[in-house]
């Protein structure tokens, strides 16, 4: 039997097609910095495809909060995107639904969460951040007095007092975030929490060092993490109630973390922002923000060295 052959321009329409869905499909791929209009608030999120294999998209979500969680599948086809998720911590019984196109170089859309509520998002390719040679470091300069909240404001109805040269969170609250916005930066910061409390330092406001008192294993959620990022090499934590100390290089996305005097992140790339971030402008600087929403907890001797 013979087969019948499709005829020149049918064969270059296909062909036209095939390469254009291959151009759409690059053009997707990548890190994506997005911003979710939520409740009359801006609301940041992030999202990353890749490929798995030749064909199937893959990449992670970060939500307002929340750690970054797989994606299996990112369906796109006629310049449209969508991809569904189960939920983390969002209300409601179904998915997370994210759908989009491209307006431009840029991403539009709307996500549904499991409670049925739909808002609109939009989303630009994420900077790379990368930074050409080594920085020169500036004077070491302290960002807390041990006198009063100079240099800082609370993001709320202000809980955080100071006594006896310590910064304190004494219950759950607002956080607390620096006036002065940052770069590159090198920072030591000091912290005591007791049992089952819970906080973190936000990088520019944008990527959280966690800090808690659960977790005897190194994933990418437990103290001295980038959370949902980057697990610590090795546990040092001293435990409740014991002074510790971060001590922090961050220069463009790459990020070392000293703790308690052992190098557990040493210079990794932080892919993007964390749940819980101020925004998703990661082009721009940004403050250290330190969570004061999730338990008490203490701080001293925070200091930073700007990149000249």
């Amino acid at each position: 039997m013979k087969m019948k052959l499709l005829s020149l321009p049918i064969v270059l329409l296909l062909f036209t097609l095939s390469t254009k869905a291959q151009q759409d499909t690059a053009a997707l791929i990548g890190r994506w910095d997005m911003t979710v209009a939520m409740e009359g608030r801006q609301a940041p999120s992030w999202f990353e495809v890749y490929r798995s294999g030749y064909r199937t998209l893959v990449g992670e979500f970060v939500g307002a909060g929340g750690s970054a969680r797989p994606v299996s599948v990112y369906q796109f086809s006629g310049g449209k995107l969508s991809f569904s998720i189960p939920p983390q911590w969002e209300q409601g019984n179904g998915n997370v639904t994210v759908e989009g196109n491209f307006t431009g170089d840029s991403l539009a859309g709307t996500i549904t969460h499991p409670d049925g509520k739909q808002y609109n998002w939009t989303a630009v390719r994420a900077p790379e951040l990368k930074r050409t040679g080594e920085p020169s470091w500036g004077q070491p300069q302290k960002l807390f007095n041990g006198k009063d909240l100079t240099g800082w404001h609370a993001l709320g109805t202000n809980q955080w007092i100071v006594q006896d040269g310590v910064l304190k969170s004494p219950h759950s609250g607002a956080n607390l975030v620096t006036d002065d916005t940052f770069t590159d930066f090198k920072l030591h910061i000091e912290f005591r929490y007791p049992e089952h409390s819970n906080s973190g330092v936000y990088l520019r406001g944008r990527y959280e060092v966690q800090i808690d008192d659960t977790g005897d294993e190194p994933y990418k959620d437990v103290i001295s993490a980038i959370y949902g990022f980057i697990p610590p090499s090795e546990m040092v934590a001293k435990g409740p109630g014991e002074w510790q100390a971060y001590d922090i290089t961050l220069v463009g996305r790459m990020v070392t973390v000293v703790f308690n005097g052992k190098t557990v992140i040493c210079n990794r790339e932080i892919r993007g922002i964390t749940g819980g971030a101020l925004n998703s402008k990661e082009g721009e600087p940004g403050p250290l923000l330190i969570q004061g929403d999730h338990g008490p907890i203490e701080y001293r001797n925070i200091i930073i060295t700007k990149a000249k």
